[in-house]
């Protein structure tokens, strides 16, 4: 076995979700991590969904069964567990992995929050996280904390704690991305982002932190890319592209429209449409290929664009463009291991580090 503090991923930007879309069991979580390692992928991002996904479990079992990926979250909500379980959480991942733990953070879908009593996160909460995140895992006592993450008379994790984790943003608005130039190491932006719109997020992020005295090049971008395959079977890979982009239509559409300058009208007749307007849950969870047949036929060709679609050296094409559009990493979002694995072969191909 590879001894952790040494091992180094063959491809440290691209990266994957663990336990995309909708698997089984959790425990997929096991086989999917030593795949994604096994593919030589650097990062391996676990997102919560509370049903199957509690994502400390889930880091940790992909900590355990790996030696040279990391393991990140992107994301989870800082205002579900106490800051000390956070920092908890962080210090003992970190001691686990041998230093491959990345704790990510994202703002959460609002509608879901109302529904669940949860507060609405602020950018002013994250920032002040993350500042509080890096004092305790530094090892410092925090005395009568008194701000946007509530009142916390005493907060220390221990005199000997002298750890620094890396700290990660999912981001989608200008105030989001400018946060993450300031005050995180790495920052993951939304699937389905257009070119135009992926750019302008590199240069937010790079540029407020520039504004803040950080170089820049120190501040990671990920690009989050639907990466879909024509080697996976054609119902999967509708649900994967339609599936998953209706869905994000139902939970912030407005935002996402608004972002890529999209025309709200046409989001407008998606939301009037009988099956979307009457559906009940997620589209990409629940929908029958029939349904998203005719899904497909309320959104533009371009909406779907923004992905890697078709033969692997179309994927490979269309991942690498990612990378000349700025990003430093590219996540192959929503395929699993096995899924990736022709992909990853073609793209080693061209890789001029294995010649």
């Amino acid at each position: 076995m590879t001894d952790t503090a040494t091992a180094v991923a063959r491809y440290p930007e691209l990266g994957c979700y663990l336990l995309a879309g909708q698997p089984k069991s959790p425990r997929d979580l096991i086989d999917e991590a030593m795949g994604a390692e096994d593919l030589g992928l650097g990062t391996a991002f676990i997102s919560e969904r509370y049903q199957s996904k509690e994502a400390a479990t889930l880091c940790g079992a992909a900590g355990a069964v790996t030696q040279s990926i990391r393991i990140a979250t992107a994301a989870t909500n800082h205002n579900t567990r106490h800051p000390m379980v956070s920092a908890g959480h962080a210090l003992t991942m970190h001691g686990l992995t041998g230093g491959r733990y990345v704790f990510g953070i994202g703002r959460g879908i609002e509608v879901l929050q109302r529904a669940h009593g949860i507060p609405l996160i602020t950018t002013a909460q994250m920032e002040s996280f993350v500042d509080l995140m890096r004092k305790l895992l530094g090892g410092e006592a925090v005395l009568g904390y008194d701000g946007p993450l509530g009142s916390y008379p005493y907060l220390r994790l221990g005199p000997d704690v002298r750890d620094e984790v890396p700290m990660s943003l999912v981001a989608f608005g200008p105030n989001s991305l400018a946060l993450g130039g300031r005050c995180f190491d790495e920052v993951v932006l939304h699937t389905f982002f257009t070119d135009e719109t992926t750019e302008r997020a590199v240069r937010t992020v790079k540029r407020a932190a520039e504004e803040a005295g950080r170089d820049p090049e120190r501040v990671k971008v990920w690009s989050c890319f639907a990466t879909i395959g024509d080697h996976i079977e054609e119902d999967r890979r509708l649900m994967k592209s339609v599936g998953r982009l209706a869905t994000y239509l139902q939970g912030y559409g407005d935002l996402l429209v608004r972002t890529n300058g999209w025309d709200p009208e046409v989001l407008a007749t998606f939301r009037a449409d009988k099956l979307v307007s009457e559906f009940a849950g997620g589209i990409d969870v629940h929908a029958s290929t029939e349904q998203l047949e005719h899904i497909a036929e309320l959104l533009p060709p371009e909406w779907l664009a923004p992905a890697a679609t078709g033969s692997s050296d179309q994927c490979v094409n269309a991942i690498v463009g990612q990378l000349d559009l700025g990003c430093d990493g590219v996540i192959l979002h929503g395929a699993t291991p096995d899924e990736l694995t022709p992909i990853i072969e073609t793209y080693a191909k061209r890789d001029p580090r294995q010649t």
